[in-house]
Protein backbone atom coordinates (compact mmCIF):
# COMPACT_ATOMS: atom_id res chain seq x y z
CA UNK A 1 0.00 0.00 0.00
CA UNK A 2 1.25 3.52 -0.74
CA UNK A 3 2.21 5.72 2.21
CA UNK A 4 -0.59 7.88 3.63
CA UNK A 5 -0.62 11.68 3.85
CA UNK A 6 0.70 11.72 7.42
CA UNK A 7 4.08 10.52 6.25
CA UNK A 8 4.78 13.22 3.70
CA UNK A 9 6.89 15.45 5.98
CA UNK A 10 8.99 12.52 7.14
CA UNK A 11 9.46 11.33 3.56
CA UNK A 12 10.58 14.80 2.51
CA UNK A 13 13.13 14.89 5.33
CA UNK A 14 14.52 11.51 4.31
CA UNK A 15 14.83 12.67 0.71
CA UNK A 16 16.63 15.81 1.86
CA UNK A 17 19.26 13.71 3.62
CA UNK A 18 19.83 11.62 0.52
CA UNK A 19 20.00 14.72 -1.69
CA UNK A 20 22.45 16.52 0.60
CA UNK A 21 24.70 13.47 0.55
CA UNK A 22 24.41 13.30 -3.23
CA UNK A 23 25.50 16.91 -3.62
CA UNK A 24 28.86 16.04 -2.09
CA UNK A 25 29.51 13.25 -4.60
CA UNK A 26 30.92 13.55 -8.09
CA UNK A 27 29.82 10.18 -9.44
CA UNK A 28 26.65 11.12 -11.34
CA UNK A 29 25.57 7.55 -12.06
CA UNK A 30 25.90 6.54 -8.41
CA UNK A 31 24.18 9.74 -7.26
CA UNK A 32 21.15 9.16 -9.45
CA UNK A 33 21.01 5.49 -8.50
CA UNK A 34 20.97 6.33 -4.78
CA UNK A 35 18.23 8.92 -5.25
CA UNK A 36 16.07 6.57 -7.31
CA UNK A 37 16.39 3.73 -4.82
CA UNK A 38 15.19 6.03 -2.05
CA UNK A 39 12.38 7.47 -4.15
CA UNK A 40 11.09 4.02 -5.04
CA UNK A 41 11.15 2.98 -1.40
CA UNK A 42 9.41 6.10 -0.07
CA UNK A 43 6.68 6.03 -2.70
CA UNK A 44 6.28 2.24 -2.54
CA UNK A 45 6.73 2.13 -6.31
CA UNK A 46 8.00 -0.73 -8.44
CA UNK A 47 10.09 1.35 -10.83
CA UNK A 48 11.85 4.71 -10.78
CA UNK A 49 13.56 6.25 -13.80
CA UNK A 50 15.44 9.46 -14.58
CA UNK A 51 15.70 10.68 -18.16
CA UNK A 52 18.01 13.61 -18.85
CA UNK A 53 17.61 16.28 -21.50
CA UNK A 54 19.78 16.17 -24.61
CA UNK A 55 19.50 19.75 -25.84
CA UNK A 56 21.26 19.09 -29.15
CA UNK A 57 18.83 16.32 -30.16
CA UNK A 58 15.74 17.74 -28.38
CA UNK A 59 15.27 14.35 -26.75
CA UNK A 60 15.29 12.70 -23.35
CA UNK A 61 17.75 9.87 -22.75
CA UNK A 62 17.47 7.27 -20.00
CA UNK A 63 20.24 8.03 -17.48
CA UNK A 64 19.38 5.93 -14.42
CA UNK A 65 16.72 3.40 -13.45
CA UNK A 66 15.71 1.14 -10.59
CA UNK A 67 13.35 -1.71 -11.40
CA UNK A 68 13.51 -0.83 -15.09
CA UNK A 69 17.25 -1.00 -15.75
CA UNK A 70 16.63 -2.05 -19.34
CA UNK A 71 15.84 1.57 -20.22
CA UNK A 72 19.43 2.58 -19.52
CA UNK A 73 21.05 -0.55 -20.92
CA UNK A 74 19.14 -0.24 -24.19
CA UNK A 75 19.83 3.49 -24.53
CA UNK A 76 16.16 4.54 -24.62
CA UNK A 77 15.57 8.01 -26.09
CA UNK A 78 12.23 9.83 -26.07
CA UNK A 79 11.47 12.87 -28.27
CA UNK A 80 10.18 15.90 -26.38
CA UNK A 81 6.38 15.89 -26.57
CA UNK A 82 6.10 12.20 -27.40
CA UNK A 83 4.57 9.63 -25.08
CA UNK A 84 4.52 9.91 -21.31
CA UNK A 85 7.98 11.28 -20.41
CA UNK A 86 8.02 13.46 -23.51
CA UNK A 87 4.71 15.06 -22.45
CA UNK A 88 6.02 15.73 -18.92
CA UNK A 89 9.03 17.53 -20.42
CA UNK A 90 6.98 19.47 -22.96
CA UNK A 91 4.25 20.54 -20.53
CA UNK A 92 6.63 20.99 -17.58
CA UNK A 93 4.11 19.72 -15.07
CA UNK A 94 3.31 16.46 -13.24
CA UNK A 95 1.34 13.87 -15.22
CA UNK A 96 -0.48 10.87 -13.70
CA UNK A 97 -1.25 7.88 -15.93
CA UNK A 98 -4.01 5.65 -14.60
CA UNK A 99 -3.43 3.06 -17.29
CA UNK A 100 -0.41 2.28 -19.47
CA UNK A 101 -0.60 1.15 -23.08
CA UNK A 102 0.52 2.01 -26.61
CA UNK A 103 -1.81 4.99 -26.72
CA UNK A 104 -0.01 7.00 -24.05
CA UNK A 105 3.60 5.73 -23.93
CA UNK A 106 6.11 5.27 -26.76
CA UNK A 107 8.54 3.02 -24.92
CA UNK A 108 7.33 -0.62 -25.17
CA UNK A 109 9.40 -1.55 -22.11
CA UNK A 110 6.80 0.14 -19.91
CA UNK A 111 3.80 -1.95 -20.88
CA UNK A 112 5.92 -5.09 -21.41
CA UNK A 113 7.05 -4.70 -17.79
CA UNK A 114 3.40 -4.78 -16.76
CA UNK A 115 3.15 -1.25 -15.36
CA UNK A 116 -0.43 -0.11 -14.87
CA UNK A 117 -0.01 3.32 -13.21
CA UNK A 118 2.70 5.96 -13.57
CA UNK A 119 3.54 9.36 -12.13
CA UNK A 120 6.06 11.69 -13.76
CA UNK A 121 7.41 15.17 -12.87
CA UNK A 122 9.83 17.52 -14.63
CA UNK A 123 13.39 18.24 -13.47
CA UNK A 124 13.84 22.02 -13.64
CA UNK A 125 16.55 24.44 -12.50
CA UNK A 126 16.05 28.17 -13.06
CA UNK A 127 13.32 27.30 -15.56
CA UNK A 128 15.79 25.17 -17.52
CA UNK A 129 14.62 21.70 -18.48
CA UNK A 130 17.06 19.13 -17.08
CA UNK A 131 14.97 15.98 -17.49
CA UNK A 132 12.10 13.88 -16.17
CA UNK A 133 11.67 11.68 -13.10
CA UNK A 134 8.92 9.07 -13.15
CA UNK A 135 7.80 6.15 -11.00
CA UNK A 136 5.55 3.25 -11.87
CA UNK A 137 3.40 0.63 -10.18
CA UNK A 138 2.62 -2.92 -11.29
CA UNK A 139 -0.62 -2.85 -9.33
CA UNK A 140 -3.46 -0.50 -10.17
CA UNK A 141 -2.83 2.58 -8.07
CA UNK A 142 -4.01 6.15 -7.56
CA UNK A 143 -1.04 8.42 -6.78
CA UNK A 144 -2.07 11.05 -4.21
CA UNK A 145 -1.33 14.77 -4.11
CA UNK A 146 1.19 14.03 -1.38
CA UNK A 147 2.90 11.51 -3.68
CA UNK A 148 3.13 14.20 -6.31
CA UNK A 149 4.58 16.61 -3.75
CA UNK A 150 7.23 14.16 -2.59
CA UNK A 151 8.18 13.17 -6.13
CA UNK A 152 8.48 16.83 -7.14
CA UNK A 153 10.73 17.50 -4.13
CA UNK A 154 12.89 14.59 -5.24
CA UNK A 155 12.91 15.97 -8.78
CA UNK A 156 13.95 19.43 -7.59
CA UNK A 157 16.86 18.06 -5.59
CA UNK A 158 17.77 15.70 -8.42
CA UNK A 159 17.75 18.56 -10.92
CA UNK A 160 20.04 20.64 -8.71
CA UNK A 161 22.43 17.74 -8.14
CA UNK A 162 22.42 16.67 -11.77
CA UNK A 163 22.88 20.16 -13.15
CA UNK A 164 25.82 20.85 -10.84
CA UNK A 165 27.53 17.55 -11.57
CA UNK A 166 26.90 17.73 -15.32
CA UNK A 167 28.42 21.20 -15.42
CA UNK A 168 31.47 19.90 -13.53
CA UNK A 169 31.72 16.92 -15.88
CA UNK A 170 31.38 19.17 -18.94
CA UNK A 171 34.07 21.53 -17.65
CA UNK A 172 36.45 18.65 -16.99
CA UNK A 173 35.72 17.08 -20.40
CA UNK A 174 36.12 20.42 -22.18
CA UNK A 175 39.42 21.07 -20.41
CA UNK A 176 40.69 17.59 -21.30
CA UNK A 177 39.58 18.02 -24.91
CA UNK A 178 41.20 21.46 -25.10
CA UNK A 179 44.49 20.13 -23.73
CA UNK A 180 44.46 17.21 -26.17
CA UNK A 181 43.93 19.50 -29.17
CA UNK A 182 46.40 22.25 -28.34
CA UNK A 183 49.96 21.31 -29.38
CA UNK A 184 51.69 19.70 -26.37
CA UNK A 185 54.85 21.41 -27.57
CA UNK A 186 55.51 23.71 -30.49
CA UNK A 187 57.45 22.15 -33.38
CA UNK A 188 60.97 23.11 -34.36
CA UNK A 189 60.72 25.42 -37.36
CA UNK A 190 64.15 25.98 -38.95
CA UNK A 191 65.18 29.62 -38.75
CA UNK A 192 62.35 30.56 -36.36
CA UNK A 193 61.68 30.65 -32.62
CA UNK A 194 58.16 30.09 -31.26
CA UNK A 195 56.27 30.53 -28.01
CA UNK A 196 52.59 30.36 -27.03
CA UNK A 197 50.17 30.77 -24.16
CA UNK A 198 46.64 29.53 -23.51
CA UNK A 199 44.58 30.58 -20.46
CA UNK A 200 40.88 29.67 -19.94
CA UNK A 201 38.55 32.40 -18.74
CA UNK A 202 37.13 32.38 -15.22
CA UNK A 203 33.74 33.79 -16.23
CA UNK A 204 33.12 31.42 -19.11
CA UNK A 205 35.25 28.39 -18.39
CA UNK A 206 37.04 26.51 -21.15
CA UNK A 207 35.93 27.68 -24.56
CA UNK A 208 36.85 27.52 -28.19
CA UNK A 209 40.14 29.47 -28.38
CA UNK A 210 43.00 27.56 -30.00
CA UNK A 211 46.26 27.79 -31.92
CA UNK A 212 48.20 25.34 -34.07
CA UNK A 213 51.51 25.00 -35.91
CA UNK A 214 52.03 22.06 -38.27
CA UNK A 215 54.23 20.98 -41.15
CA UNK A 216 52.93 20.91 -44.73
CA UNK A 217 53.89 18.47 -47.48
CA UNK A 218 55.99 21.01 -49.41
CA UNK A 219 58.22 21.87 -46.45
CA UNK A 220 56.31 25.00 -45.47
CA UNK A 221 54.39 25.42 -42.21
CA UNK A 222 50.75 26.03 -41.37
CA UNK A 223 50.17 28.54 -38.57
CA UNK A 224 46.63 28.97 -37.24
CA UNK A 225 44.76 30.69 -34.45
CA UNK A 226 41.02 30.81 -33.89
CA UNK A 227 38.07 31.40 -31.62
CA UNK A 228 34.85 29.37 -31.72
CA UNK A 229 31.77 31.15 -30.38
CA UNK A 230 30.46 29.87 -27.06
CA UNK A 231 32.05 28.12 -24.13
CA UNK A 232 32.21 24.76 -22.44
CA UNK A 233 32.22 21.31 -23.99
CA UNK A 234 30.14 22.32 -27.02
CA UNK A 235 32.55 25.07 -28.07
CA UNK A 236 35.59 22.89 -27.41
CA UNK A 237 34.07 20.12 -29.55
CA UNK A 238 33.41 22.47 -32.47
CA UNK A 239 36.91 23.86 -32.03
CA UNK A 240 38.32 20.36 -32.41
CA UNK A 241 36.37 19.82 -35.63
CA UNK A 242 37.46 23.18 -37.04
CA UNK A 243 41.10 22.49 -36.23
CA UNK A 244 41.02 19.00 -37.76
CA UNK A 245 39.22 20.20 -40.90
CA UNK A 246 41.69 23.08 -41.31
CA UNK A 247 44.63 20.69 -41.18
CA UNK A 248 43.01 18.48 -43.81
CA UNK A 249 42.27 21.35 -46.19
CA UNK A 250 45.73 22.87 -45.62
CA UNK A 251 47.29 19.69 -47.03
CA UNK A 252 45.24 20.11 -50.21
CA UNK A 253 45.78 23.82 -50.83
CA UNK A 254 48.85 26.08 -50.70
CA UNK A 255 46.76 29.27 -50.53
CA UNK A 256 45.49 30.27 -47.05
CA UNK A 257 42.43 32.00 -48.55
CA UNK A 258 41.46 28.84 -50.42
CA UNK A 259 41.97 26.76 -47.28
CA UNK A 260 39.64 29.05 -45.31
CA UNK A 261 37.09 29.02 -48.14
CA UNK A 262 36.97 25.23 -47.97
CA UNK A 263 36.75 25.38 -44.19
CA UNK A 264 33.88 27.86 -44.48
CA UNK A 265 31.92 25.44 -46.66
CA UNK A 266 32.50 22.75 -44.04
CA UNK A 267 31.13 24.96 -41.25
CA UNK A 268 28.16 26.03 -43.37
CA UNK A 269 27.27 22.42 -44.17
CA UNK A 270 27.98 20.54 -40.93
CA UNK A 271 27.86 23.01 -38.02
CA UNK A 272 24.31 24.33 -38.08
CA UNK A 273 24.88 26.71 -35.17
CA UNK A 274 28.64 27.12 -35.40
CA UNK A 275 30.48 30.41 -35.70
CA UNK A 276 34.23 30.87 -35.58
CA UNK A 277 36.97 33.31 -36.44
CA UNK A 278 40.22 31.92 -37.82
CA UNK A 279 43.52 33.45 -38.81
CA UNK A 280 45.54 31.11 -41.01
CA UNK A 281 49.02 31.60 -42.44
CA UNK A 282 51.45 29.58 -44.53
CA UNK A 283 55.01 30.20 -43.42
CA UNK A 284 57.85 29.80 -45.91
CA UNK A 285 60.60 29.52 -43.34
CA UNK A 286 63.37 29.16 -45.91
CA UNK A 287 62.64 32.58 -47.42
CA UNK A 288 61.23 34.33 -44.33
CA UNK A 289 57.88 34.92 -45.96
CA UNK A 290 54.37 34.43 -44.61
CA UNK A 291 51.05 34.42 -46.47
CA UNK A 292 48.03 35.25 -44.33
CA UNK A 293 44.25 35.14 -44.59
CA UNK A 294 41.68 36.09 -41.97
CA UNK A 295 38.16 34.78 -41.50
CA UNK A 296 36.89 37.47 -39.16
CA UNK A 297 39.94 37.21 -36.92
CA UNK A 298 41.95 40.16 -35.61
CA UNK A 299 45.13 40.78 -37.68
CA UNK A 300 48.43 39.71 -36.10
CA UNK A 301 50.93 42.31 -34.93
CA UNK A 302 54.31 42.68 -36.63
CA UNK A 303 57.35 44.11 -34.84
CA UNK A 304 60.54 44.71 -36.84
CA UNK A 305 64.04 45.55 -35.59
CA UNK A 306 64.07 48.85 -37.44
CA UNK A 307 60.47 49.98 -37.16
CA UNK A 308 57.44 50.22 -34.90
CA UNK A 309 54.91 47.55 -34.00
CA UNK A 310 51.58 47.59 -35.85
CA UNK A 311 48.84 45.23 -37.05
CA UNK A 312 49.57 43.56 -40.36
CA UNK A 313 47.64 45.24 -43.16
CA UNK A 314 45.42 42.33 -44.04
CA UNK A 315 41.89 42.18 -45.43
CA UNK A 316 39.61 40.74 -42.75
CA UNK A 317 37.03 38.59 -44.51
CA UNK A 318 33.77 37.31 -42.92
CA UNK A 319 34.01 34.74 -40.13
CA UNK A 320 33.05 31.11 -40.55
CA UNK A 321 29.34 30.94 -39.85
CA UNK A 322 26.49 28.60 -40.69
CA UNK A 323 24.34 31.60 -41.71
CA UNK A 324 26.93 33.13 -44.06
CA UNK A 325 27.20 31.87 -47.61
CA UNK A 326 30.79 31.15 -48.72
CA UNK A 327 32.46 34.29 -50.10
CA UNK A 328 35.68 35.08 -51.93
CA UNK A 329 38.59 35.25 -49.50
CA UNK A 330 41.91 37.06 -49.80
CA UNK A 331 45.54 36.36 -48.99
CA UNK A 332 48.26 38.88 -48.12
CA UNK A 333 51.98 38.01 -48.27
CA UNK A 334 54.45 39.65 -45.87
CA UNK A 335 58.24 39.42 -45.79
CA UNK A 336 59.68 38.90 -42.31
CA UNK A 337 63.12 40.44 -42.01
CA UNK A 338 65.61 38.76 -39.64
CA UNK A 339 64.65 39.54 -36.04
CA UNK A 340 61.01 40.34 -36.88
CA UNK A 341 58.30 39.12 -34.50
CA UNK A 342 54.75 38.14 -35.50
CA UNK A 343 52.14 37.92 -32.73
CA UNK A 344 48.74 36.26 -33.25
CA UNK A 345 46.12 36.38 -30.49
CA UNK A 346 42.45 35.97 -29.66
CA UNK A 347 40.20 38.83 -28.59
CA UNK A 348 40.15 37.80 -24.92
CA UNK A 349 43.66 39.23 -24.62
CA UNK A 350 42.68 42.81 -25.45
CA UNK A 351 38.93 43.15 -24.87
CA UNK A 352 38.03 45.01 -21.69
CA UNK A 353 34.65 46.19 -20.50
CA UNK A 354 34.23 49.87 -21.31
CA UNK A 355 37.26 50.01 -23.65
CA UNK A 356 37.39 49.95 -27.42
CA UNK A 357 39.18 47.24 -29.39
CA UNK A 358 41.48 49.90 -30.83
CA UNK A 359 42.60 50.88 -27.33
CA UNK A 360 43.37 47.25 -26.52
CA UNK A 361 45.36 46.81 -29.73
CA UNK A 362 47.31 50.00 -28.96
CA UNK A 363 48.19 48.66 -25.49
CA UNK A 364 49.33 45.38 -27.01
CA UNK A 365 51.49 47.16 -29.60
CA UNK A 366 53.40 48.84 -26.77
CA UNK A 367 54.31 45.44 -25.37
CA UNK A 368 55.42 43.66 -28.55
CA UNK A 369 59.07 44.16 -29.43
CA UNK A 370 61.49 42.19 -31.66
CA UNK A 371 62.59 40.08 -28.72
CA UNK A 372 62.74 36.37 -27.94
CA UNK A 373 59.19 34.89 -28.20
CA UNK A 374 59.18 33.65 -24.59
CA UNK A 375 60.11 37.11 -23.37
CA UNK A 376 57.38 38.65 -25.53
CA UNK A 377 54.77 36.19 -24.20
CA UNK A 378 55.84 36.81 -20.60
CA UNK A 379 55.63 40.58 -21.03
CA UNK A 380 52.21 40.44 -22.69
CA UNK A 381 50.70 38.16 -20.06
CA UNK A 382 52.23 40.04 -17.15
CA UNK A 383 50.85 43.38 -18.33
CA UNK A 384 47.46 42.39 -19.78
CA UNK A 385 46.60 39.55 -17.38
CA UNK A 386 48.79 40.00 -14.33
CA UNK A 387 47.55 38.23 -11.20
CA UNK A 388 43.89 38.22 -12.30
CA UNK A 389 42.22 35.29 -14.01
CA UNK A 390 40.91 36.66 -17.33
CA UNK A 391 37.18 36.88 -17.97
CA UNK A 392 37.50 35.27 -21.39
CA UNK A 393 39.80 32.67 -22.94
CA UNK A 394 43.17 33.88 -24.19
CA UNK A 395 45.41 32.32 -26.83
CA UNK A 396 48.68 33.91 -27.92
CA UNK A 397 51.17 32.63 -30.52
CA UNK A 398 54.50 34.38 -31.14
CA UNK A 399 56.91 33.68 -34.02
CA UNK A 400 60.30 35.29 -34.46
CA UNK A 401 62.59 35.00 -37.45
CA UNK A 402 65.98 34.45 -35.93
CA UNK A 403 68.43 37.33 -36.45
Amino acid sequence: MPPDASGVDNRAEQLAVVADTALSQFDLERTLGDLLARVRELLAADTAVILLMDDDADELRAAAAVGLEEEVRQGVRIPIGAGFAGRVAAERKPIHLRHVDRSNVVNPLLWEKGLTSMLGVPLLTDDRMVGVLHVGSLAQREFSDNDVHVLQLAADWTALTTRAQMMAIDRAAAAALQRSLLPPRLPHVPGFELAARYVPGSRTGVGGDWYDVFGLLDGRWGVAIGDVAGHGLGAATVMGRVRSALRAYAIESADPADTLARLSRNIFHFESSGMATVGYAVLDAAHGRVSLSSAGHLPPLLATPHGSTAPVKIAVDPPLHADLRPTARRTVTVDLEPGAVLVSFTDGLIERRGESIDHGIHRLCQLVTPDHPEAVCARIMADLVGSETPDDDIAVLVLRRMP
